[in-house]
């Protein structure tokens, strides 16, 4: 049975002290050592995390830590955001859970860290309450996990990165070319089939654009790139003829499928939309 401390919201108050973070700290990322929890396990700290992504590491887990993910912006769209954790392999010595005004909700056990697999939760589902699970011997313990803020497509399952499985609409399309983190022409290579998830090879004749480096290119006169994207594994697609516009987003260093409309298919939305003045941005479709 988890037994979560009380958080200091609660009428015990006066069993905890909320202290000021004294570790590294750059309002992306936190790492600290609960060795200073040692004497007052109830001690229950604050950090400040205001960058759309960033890590946490906590060395020798003890007593308790509240995650206050709050990002540098006054727009009501941050009320949307959905915030993304992706947990290290390693990670170990704490459960972790989501507290809203002094309601704990678990979120990820200990032992189910070593998954390294991402659970996302809305902005508004409130702080991460991180409690040290007790321990004869913390001296190997880490909790350790990187996260991202993220928007979600309508129709996609909010608690993942997945997509929705479904063909996006021609003003989607126009739009994921202008936000989306990779633009990209080409066709499939191969599919293969992980647990909860489809991984396609696509080979690329055009790299209109990407935010980090997930698409390398092969070298020689014929310039072409090649990757991985991701979507879920109840997706159908097959390898074949044909090419494809991909565009997507980048989570936790993988490409992770938005909309993938034929290309020919893709051009005539394009060209209608710029005969039409209504285009939100300009592609080079020479």
């Amino acid at each position: 049975m988890l037994s979560p401390l009380v958080p200091c919201l609660l009428s015990v108050l006066v069993l905890c002290r909320i202290a000021r973070s004294q570790y590294s700290s750059d309002q992306c990322s936190w790492r600290g050592s609960g060795l200073t929890h040692e004497g007052h396990t109830r001690d229950v700290e604050q950090v400040y995390l205001r960058c759309a992504q960033g890590f946490l590491e906590w060395l020798y887990p003890t007593g308790a830590i509240i995650i206050n993910l709050r990002p540098n912006t006054m727009s009501p769209a941050a009320s949307l955001l959905f915030v993304c954790i992706k947990p290290s392999k390693e990670s170990s010595g704490a459960h972790i859970y989501l507290d809203r005004l002094g309601k704990l909700r678990l979120l990820l056990r200990e032992e189910d860290q070593a998954e390294g697999k991402v659970h996302c939760f809305s902005i508004q589902e409130g702080a991460l309450f991180i409690e040290a699970v007790p321990q004869r011997d913390i001296s190997r313990k880490i909790t350790a996990f990187q996260y991202e803020l993220v928007n979600h497509r309508p129709g996609a399952d909010p608690h993942s990165l997945s997509g929705a499985c479904q063909p996006c609409t021609d003003a989607e399309v126009l739009l994921s070319v202008c936000t989306s983190d990779f633009v990209a022409r080409g066709g499939i290579h191969s599919v293969s089939q992980e647990e909860d998830q489809t991984s396609v090879t696509v080979s690329l004749s055009r790299l209109y654009r990407q935010k980090t480096q997930v698409f390398v290119s092969g070298g020689g006169r014929a310039k072409r790139w090649t990757g991985f994207v991701k979507m879920p594994s109840q997706c159908r697609v097959k390898p074949g003829d044909g090419e494809f516009l991909f565009t997507g987003t980048v989570r936790f260093g993988e490409a992770w499928l938005s909309c993938a409309p034929r290309y020919k298919d893709f051009l005539r939305v394009y060209q209608d939309a710029q005969q039409q003045g209504t285009n939100p941005c300009h592609l080079d479709t020479d």
